[in-house]
């Protein structure tokens, strides 16, 4: 018997996973793992995995499709419109999430005694950098939730978020976020390096009043809206000084310090060199804008795809 029968044979609930991939050779295995045994459907979206993903993918699953990459929210905006998912709740995952026994045990939970007010949950959401578990920031994702009550979060450049009617529950399990990829730091500056340039143009749109939020700002909202409050706070900040007070609140505040030499090494270049490297970038498209080397129209339409 092989695994992909396995796997469907000894089903707990009726749940489908979604994972999106793309060269996750060193990740998708321990995700496939992870959630084995847990769905009763596990979809895999490629888009033009080149490495053995796919191979190792087909030994959980043959519910493989492909579809072109444009962007986070896209991808999954087309996974959910025309995958022919079977099962009412869905659990969303990139190929380099791990859920820990303690989600795996309450989204069991949930499905079997399911509230008809919740249509959602949200999940802890905890970052690995070179292995080690990283303090200074508290974050969580949305990681069930019924299909026919969420939709996709266009209005953001390098985020995305997907909006669920009602109120969510918060699940205190966490999903692990382990990209095996990133131990090379050329490949995290890199990423980090094309992602500034998306935040430097989405914050301009913004406080242009081109780009406005899909959902509400709330202090005291879920953790997305809380998120796009703190955001809109953010910006109203001065360039090249905000990069100092994160990295303070993250390393010093939030404990970070607490994560030795290797957390120094992630506080300093997510917290202060990535938040400067964009603030950088937003001072000088306010300069190309102010000579005229580039308008807001034409910058919003090189993101046309998010209107």
């Amino acid at each position: 018997m092989n695994t992909s029968t396995r796997s469907q044979s000894s089903l707990s609930i009726p749940v489908t996973a979604i994972i999106t991939t793309y060269n996750e050779a060193g990740n998708v295995e321990a995700c496939l793992q992870s959630i084995e045994g847990l769905c009763q459907e596990i979809f895999v979206v490629d888009s033009g995995s080149t490495d053995p993903t796919l191979e190792i993918c087909r030994k959980y699953t043959k519910l493989i499709y492909t579809h072109p990459f444009v962007d986070s929210a896209s991808q999954w905006d087309w996974a959910l419109k025309n995958l022919p998912v079977t099962w009412e709740w869905v659990m969303p995952l990139d190929a380099d999430h791990i859920v820990t026994d303690i989600l795996k045990q309450q989204i069991i939970e949930v499905v079997s005694n399911p509230d008809p007010s919740m249509n959602g949950y949200f999940a802890r959401h905890q970052y690995f950098f070179w292995g080690v578990p990283m303090r200074g920031f508290k974050k969580y994702s949305l990681r069930l939730f019924r299909l026919q009550k969420t939709r996709v979060d266009h209005s953001e450049l390098v985020d995305f978020r997907f909006v669920v009617d009602g109120k969510p529950g918060l699940l205190s399990g966490a999903i692990y976020e382990i990209n095996n990829k990133e131990l090379s730091i050329d490949f995290w500056i890199d990423k980090h390096q094309k992602f500034s340039s998306r935040l430097a143009a989405e914050e301009t749109l913004r406080t242009s009043g081109i780009l406005d939020w899909y959902m509400p700002q709330r202090l005291f909202g879920n953790p997305d809206e809380r998120i796009i409050w703190l955001k809109n706070r953010w910006y109203r900040m001065p360039l090249y000084v905000r990069p100092f007070i994160y990295f303070f609140y993250r390393y010093v505040l939030r404990l970070g310090f607490l994560d030795g030499r290797t957390g120094f090494v992630y506080h300093f270049l997510q917290a202060f060199w990535f938040r400067l490297l964009v603030d950088i970038k937003i001072a000088d498209l306010r300069r190309r804008l102010a000579c005229g080397e580039v308008s807001l129209t034409q910058l919003a339409e090189s993101f046309e795809h998010k209107f």
